[in-house]
């Protein structure tokens, strides 16, 4: 499995650690708020809401270097919009890494 890095947000802040910074509380803060929206629509069983959710931290999967799960995450929304969810415990245990990493910073 892929490992969440900071490589994007180094390259984006470049030698600014406060710009650095910003970034990672940024995520710190929205990424708790999008699993936790996306959970609660999931146990809803509003899969055309968890679409929405499914697409906002698919981009964090991205900032993080996770591209295969961001793929993945491309796919899964895909299904949620036909109401499928065969990837929804890969998304899921993403979603798990994604926020240990980001606790972790």
């Amino acid at each position: 499995m892929e490992e969440p890095n900071i490589k994007y947000i180094l390259k984006l802040s470049g030698n600014d650690e406060s710009v650095r910074l910003k970034l990672i509380n940024v995520l710190k803060y929205e990424l708790p708020l999008e699993i936790e929206a996306y959970y609660a629509t999931i146990n809803q069983n509003q899969l055309q809401q968890a679409v929405f959710h499914v697409h906002k931290i698919k981009h964090k999967m991205a900032i993080l270097g996770l591209e295969n799960s961001y793929s993945s995450a491309e796919i899964y929304e895909n299904q949620l919009s036909e109401n499928r969810v065969e990837l929804q415990s890969k998304f899921e245990n993403t979603l798990t890494l994604m926020l240990n990493f980001v606790n972790s910073l």
